[in-house]
């Protein structure tokens, strides 16, 4: 059994509460392929926090609705977008949408990072929400150039409960930067660009040691939007993955 399974497995069955509902949530891997060994962005989150704290891990965060009506650059990839529709209560496109739109919004929220396009009438069509920076500096998210690497669901026995999408993108979709988001009273309080296999060596909770596997593999693999996506969770306290 992975390390991913034991621990999703035993954390399910020390589990004596009942168990919250799973929030949808979205991370964005930022990967580096410019140097002959690709980097991957991860962030030290705060020690103050419930979930995960001090642990390193990729930018993300809960859907938010106006997440479903921010405009953007480019759809996603029809292929993406049925693997997001699949094992979903209600499966729609805007959810699929918003769930991709929300891991850019969080990349910016808790890096200061804008990922996405340069387009001229951006400023003028603003959005109600903490993506309007997006609008003020010329930029929209663009959806088409964002890969899905996987989605884990956070076992019972967890103060809180994510059905987590995890996207990854290029790090040339990095069009503009703002300053003095990670800091050390914020959500991130460091950021570090790392080789995947010095990532191992970090803090990192055991779904995020899988995904950067998952990450490497497809790499080597061609990045391709049609290649399988696996979908972690335990169900009736045992583990199980299925290819999305």
């Amino acid at each position: 059994m992975s390390e991913l399974a034991e621990h999703m497995a035993r954390t399910a069955r020390a589990s004596t509460a009942p168990a919250p509902r799973p929030r949808d949530a979205a991370t964005l891997i930022l990967i580096d392929r410019a140097g002959p060994t690709p980097k991957v962005l991860l962030g030290k989150r705060h020690r103050g926090h419930v979930f995960m704290p001090g642990k390193f891990v990729f930018p993300g965060g809960r859907v938010e609705p106006h997440d479903r009506h921010v405009p953007v650059a480019g759809r996603l990839d029809p292929a993406i977008e049925d693997k997001l529709m699949r094992h979903v209560s209600r499966p729609s496109r805007d959810r699929a949408r918003a769930l991709a739109v929300a891991a850019i919004r969080e990349v910016f929220e808790e890096t200061g990072l804008l990922v996405g396009r340069k387009v001229e009438d951006a400023a003028r069509v603003g959005a109600d929400g903490p993506v309007d920076p997006f609008a003020a500096a010329g930029v929209r998210p663009d959806l088409s150039q964002l890969h899905l690497i996987a989605r884990a669901i956070t076992p019972p026995g967890r103060p809180r409960r994510f059905d987590a999408r995890f996207f990854a993108a290029d790090a040339q979709m990095i069009v503009h930067r703002i300053d003095g988001v990670v800091h050390p009273e914020a959500e991130l309080v460091e950021l570090t660009w790392l080789p995947i296999e010095a990532a191992r060596g970090l803090d990192i909770p055991p779904v995020t040691k899988r995904v950067l596997s998952e990450l490497e593999a497809r790499v080597a693999a061609g990045f391709g939007h049609d290649l399988p996506v696996p979908f972690y969770r335990v169900l009736r306290r045992k583990f199980t993955c299925v290819m999305l």
